[in-house]
């Protein structure tokens, strides 16, 4: 069993793990990799409330990396959220 996602501040950003296969993945993304895809407009957001909204597109994000060959800590990066295609 992981521990909940949790925002840490000294890195600035969320850290969280991942079910991929057999295995619990830990990852990361950054409060401003968040703001600027999710929130780009907003102002003073919660870092941990944006990345609960959109936990499982960034989930997806860290299984494809995972896939591609990335070992943990996955850290999450802008371009990995953009949209994929069918």
């Amino acid at each position: 069993m992981s521990q909940p996602p949790f925002f840490h501040e000294d890195s600035g950003t969320v850290r969280f793990w991942v079910q991929v296969d057999d295995k619990l993945v830990g990852a990361s993304i950054t409060r401003s990799a968040l703001h600027f895809r999710f929130r780009p407009d907003g102002q003073n957001e919660d870092p941990l409330q944006t990345y609960l909204a959109h936990a499982k597109e960034i989930d997806d994000a860290v299984r494809r990396r995972v896939a591609q060959g990335s070992i943990e800590p996955v850290m999450v990066r802008e371009f990995d959220l953009r949209e994929q295609k069918a």
